[in-house]
């Protein structure tokens, strides 16, 4: 008897406690401003933006001139075929050192962004060129190739193939440009 008053009493403190939540009512929030921002419309006017002069300002603001993304590096050579030539004749090292360079990360690079066109083993025969969808991608066992011009070629594009520097960074353009080195030595 004694414990059916005592699993009576703990249920009854249950449904006490759990009849008090309503989840459409939230709990105290402290400082709500942190939590609920002032919404603006895109490209409204806005007084936060007023510039001295006395024009209303426009809440989408254009960034600032000079100013680049987070974590991305400028590339300084410019997109043309004297450049291209210039860079296999300079032959200019990558900026990763030996420790930073991983040929798995970059052989799976490859396979994702350059195997459909190039092969698997970099001799032009991609599944794409064998479906005959392109024609004309070449060997690297062809090419005077360095991975400076591999790099500006994977960042720029060159001829059919286009510019892979959206789907790649910086650094995974590099690994890919070095496993070509390594795919060009075993051709």
């Amino acid at each position: 008897m004694k414990s059916l008053f005592k699993t009576a009493f703990v249920l009854g403190i249950m449904v006490s406690v759990s009849s008090c939540k309503n989840d459409l009512k939230p709990n105290y929030q402290y400082m709500p401003n942190m939590y609920e921002s002032v919404a603006y419309e895109t490209y409204s006017e806005s007084d936060a933006f007023n510039s001295p002069t006395g024009e209303k300002g426009k809440e989408g603001q254009t960034p600032a001139e000079g100013s680049i993304k987070r974590g991305f590096v400028p590339y300084e050579v410019p997109n043309t075929p004297e450049a291209l030539a210039m860079l296999k004749a300079t032959n200019p090292k990558s900026p990763l050192d030996s420790t930073q360079v991983d040929m798995k990360k970059g052989e799976e690079l490859f396979n994702v962004y350059c195997a459909i066109c190039h092969g698997t083993e970099g001799n032009g025969k991609g599944k794409l060129v064998t479906q005959e969808k392109f024609l004309g991608v070449p060997s690297y066992a062809d090419r005077v190739i360095n991975e400076a011009s591999i790099f500006h070629v994977v960042t720029y594009g060159l001829n059919s193939m286009g510019s892979h520097a959206n789907q790649l960074s910086q650094t995974e353009r590099w690994l890919v440009a070095a496993y070509v080195m390594q795919l060009k030595s075993k051709l």
